[in-house]
């Protein structure tokens, strides 16, 4: 057998060589021997016995064979919505940041204004005595102007509003004054402190975003039907305040941040959904508590996906025989690289 080959027998042994560090797990590797033949053509049908879905075979790499044949893709993709483009680009924001969204935070921001400047001992220039309370079409400014901000660069939120002609950015003081500003970003709220309670909440650690998760989740999944292939992986949004959970990955642009695992649809790269990573808390399906957790991660994002015949691709944090093993029986392909270390891996 030539350097280039690799051997995946069912005896638990391997032989290939001693640096390779990951291997491709794809869908020859997951279907009965019998498949090898079939053309990459042809789909399973119904009822196809899936009981031995980890029978490991050699492979030769300078001469693979034909591909297994894929499952019987079942979903209808498309987009859920009547776009006019002629509307400009403002009505693809409004689909997720809709009325419903909008309505939560200003009823919270405006609660938790009341109460907090209710239970205050405020002076008496304070600027939370000017506080009146902020409507939605406020609240689409204020986001706008924090979009805006991360367009024009400037070492300080103040500098967008001065009056100097050489910093100057004359269109927030039309918008917005500064006072104002700072006194919305200072009591936005998107959830009422006053019923939570750690023990029933879904997600503790998140109480104070999960309304606003919560949300986009469903729209993201409302929105579109993806189409068959699908990947998950993490992403990072850069921060460096105090949070336990903080991650640090030195691969990715901004090393530390909140982590987010996402499942995309792998031609837009659309968003369908996300879970946000807060430690040994995280949120998981509670159906998949017994798996792994990287594990955990995959079945929670594509059950809605999952008997559709979609095809996931996964890096190797998340490629497992088990992982295999589960969504093959629940019809769903899977292909992606593979640690040699893994559990069960021959």
């Amino acid at each position: 057998m030539s350097d280039n080959d690799q051997l995946i027998t069912d005896d638990n042994s391997y032989s290939g060589s001693d640096s390779e560090s990951e291997s491709s797990l794809n869908d020859s590797g997951s279907y009965e021997s019998s498949f090898s033949d079939c053309s990459s053509d042809e789909e399973t049908e119904s009822s196809d016995d899936l009981t031995q879905v980890r029978n490991f075979c050699e492979l030769d790499i300078t001469n693979p064979p034909s591909p297994p044949p894929r499952f019987p893709f079942t979903a209808n993709p498309a987009v859920h919505l009547n776009i006019d483009l002629s509307n400009g680009t403002l009505q693809f924001l409004d689909i997720f940041f809709d009325d419903n969204l909008l309505e939560i935070i200003v009823s919270e921001t405006n609660k938790y204004a009341d109460r907090t400047i209710r239970n205050s001992n405020l002076r008496r220039k304070s600027r939370a005595k000017k506080w009146e309370p902020t409507t939605k079409n406020e609240i689409q400014v204020f986001l706008a102007l924090n979009i805006l901000q991360g367009i024009v660069k400037k070492p300080d939120v103040e500098q967008y509003w001065s009056k100097r002609h050489s910093t100057s950015t004359p269109f927030f003081t039309k918008i917005m004054s500064y006072r104002r500003f700072h006194l919305i970003h200072r009591y936005l709220h998107f959830s009422d402190d006053t019923k939570f309670d750690a023990k029933t909440h879904e997600c503790p650690k998140l109480q104070k975003l999960w309304p606003i998760i919560k949300h986009l989740n469903t729209r993201y999944r409302e929105t579109i039907t993806p189409e068959r292939d699908v990947t998950i992986d993490e992403s990072l949004m850069l921060y460096k305040g105090r949070l336990h959970w903080k991650q640090y990955i030195p691969l990715k642009r901004s090393r530390f941040g909140i982590k987010s695992f996402i499942l995309c649809e792998s031609k837009s790269g659309y968003v369908y959904q996300l879970i946000i990573y807060t430690g040994k808390d995280t949120l998981f399906d509670d159906n998949y508590q017994h798996l792994c957790k990287s594990s955990q991660v995959v079945m929670t994002l594509m059950q809605p996906l999952l008997n559709k015949g979609y095809c996931l691709t996964t890096d190797n944090y998340y490629t497992s025989p088990e992982l295999a093993d589960i969504l093959i029986n629940r019809r769903t392909d899977i292909y992606g690289t593979l640690k040699l270390t893994r559990k069960d891996v021959p």
